[in-house]
């Protein structure tokens, strides 16, 4: 199931020769996706898929229709051209459509690795099964998720454009509960080499979260000086990541938009030490060079020193701005500093440090306000100590302005995000001064 570039480009250029549209584009993307779900310190259910999707884009002008398939036999390819061209025949002219693209020039891809691509049953088992001893061995019970997937996507159009990428990568998250039910914890791990995940000491963490997070005592909400594990800080920054886009600022849908139809780039927004960028060459967090148009991607700094620096187009928008159509990227990243966790508890006079968040809402999409609930490992910190846990709060917070009101930035880490369907990032720890918690939360 998972095609090699010259099997990918055989199979497309055989798709290409039945079509008679103006402009026809070919997608082809595969997958095995295989995962291990375990609770109450049993595996509960394991599984692999497999699949393989084909989608053809035929244009007459400006009419344009798709179809998919998942058959590769002769036929059944030249049904799905001639399906996607009946489809754009009866379609109304797309104002929007730009035509395709012609061949582009792609960073060299960097995101299969062997280890991943060759795992078995048996090595998700015995991941699993380390870190369950971990929560057995001080009578604790743990619950998690593994997942990997290797895969591959391929692109060709009538224009000479091709564009193939093999990805590979692994995501592990689990979750401890005390046998009391009052304390809880979790930790992620997301790794592109599978020989690097390490399901126990990640566990290890998730232990010493549950168990130190029992006994919570309510605080008064309001304004305080947090510390946001990495974990905690990328699910609030990808909705800053998220809504870089030019079109909805130049349109007045965004907190990048500014009066008369214009927007805040080359403003600076947020603190000048923050610098948000992609680049899919990233040893630690590589992604597809190409954008799902075909255009190249390449190293780009969308936040630099606190600068509104590049904002992402679509072709059309670009096309009507007279600007360079930059695609939205394939992955985001965020510079740190040299502060450990450690160290940044330890610089805090009287603070909160902050596990995770979840269960996040927007409130205003034009400030990026949002609201959400702490979990799983809540603690107050005084005089550089981590002093009791403390119960799960509400917050009501910006991501910009939160940038705003940073203190110090800790090392960088990959994170495995799940509001964002397990999205990965690399993003620092944080200290933020002025955090605003509105409520309190009985959850655990």
């Amino acid at each position: 199931m998972i095609l090699s570039e010259t099997e990918a480009k055989s199979l497309l250029q055989k798709v290409l020769k039945y079509s008679k549209a103006d402009e026809c584009e070919v997608n082809l993307q595969g997958e095995k996706w295989s995962n291990i779900r375990y609770a109450l310190n049993k595996v509960s259910t394991c599984g692999s898929k497999t699949y393989k999707v084909l989608a053809v884009q035929s244009a007459f002008g400006k009419k344009v229709g798709v179809a998919a398939i998942d058959e590769f036999d002769d036929a059944s390819l030249e049904k799905v051209v001639r399906r996607s061209e009946e489809l754009a025949q009866l379609a109304p002219e797309n104002p929007e459509y730009t035509g395709l693209l012609g061949p582009q020039q792609y960073l060299p891809p960097s995101g299969f690795i062997n280890s991943t691509a060759s795992l078995t049953s048996v090595d998700r088992a015995k991941a699993v099964g380390q870190s369950i001893q971990v929560a057995r061995s001080q009578k604790q019970t743990v619950a998690g998720y593994l997942e990997d997937r290797v895969g591959y996507s391929a692109m060709m159009n009538s224009k000479g454009l091709f564009a193939y990428y093999p990805s590979a990568k692994v995501n592990f998250s689990a979750t401890i509960r005390t046998d009391n039910g009052t304390g809880s914890g979790y930790a992620t791990q997301g790794v592109t080499d599978f020989a690097k995940l390490n399901t126990a000491s990640a566990t290890q963490i998730a232990l010493q979260k549950a168990v130190g997070s029992v006994g919570a005592q309510a605080i008064e909400p309001g304004k305080y000086t947090v510390i946001l594990e990495p974990l905690a800080a990328a699910v609030l920054l990808e909705h800053l990541f998220r809504s870089l886009d030019a079109r909805s600022a130049d349109e007045g849908r965004s907190f990048l938009s500014k009066a008369g139809g214009k927007s805040k780039l080359g403003e600076q927004i947020v603190d000048e030490r923050v610098t948000i960028y992609s680049d899919p060459t990233n040893a630690d967090l590589p992604s597809s060079p190409w954008a799902a148009d075909g255009r190249a991607q390449e190293k780009i700094s969308w936040i630099e020193k606190g600068v509104i620096k590049n904002l992402f187009y679509s072709r059309y928008w670009a096309q009507k701005k007279g600007v360079k159509a930059v695609p939205a990227p394939t992955n985001f990243m965020m510079a740190g500093g040299t502060a450990s966790l450690e160290e940044l508890i330890k610089s805090t006079q009287r603070g909160i440090l902050v596990t995770k968040f979840w269960y996040i809402r927007s409130v205003d999409p034009q400030s990026l306000l949002v609201t959400g609930l702490t979990r799983d490992g809540t603690f107050y910190i005084e005089n550089g100590k981590i002093k009791h846990p403390v119960k799960n709060f509400r917050f009501n917070e910006s991501p910009v302005i939160m940038l705003n009101n940073l203190e110090t930035l800790g090392k960088v880490e990959r994170v495995v995000s799940s509001e964002g369907s397990f999205s990965n990032y690399l993003v620092p720890a944080m200290k933020i001064r002025e955090f605003t918690f509105t409520s309190l939360s009985d959850a655990i």
